[in-house]
């Protein structure tokens, strides 16, 4: 199963991330568990400098801006 991850502090861009990546694993009918990781200390030690931050199975793959569906789409098939 794939683990994404979004982390923020529950901005607006936050949301829009988690959103757009629900959208991705719905429309690609894929097993993924989409989880928001807002706790700030857990942000820090993860060398996130920008939030919206989105991770796939543990690795940075888009950090301080809000991939668009298709692009989370692509990174998942990866």
């Amino acid at each position: 199963m794939i683990k994404i991850e979004i982390l923020g502090t529950g901005c607006a861009k936050c949301k829009r991330l988690f959103a757009n990546s629900q959208e991705a694993v719905k429309d690609l009918k894929i097993a993924a568990e989409v989880v928001k990781v807002g706790e700030l200390d857990e942000i820090v030690n993860r060398g996130v400098m920008l939030t919206p931050a989105l991770f796939i199975n543990g690795e940075l793959r888009a950090e301080g801006r809000v991939p668009c569906v298709d692009e989370i789409k692509e990174m998942l098939k990866e």
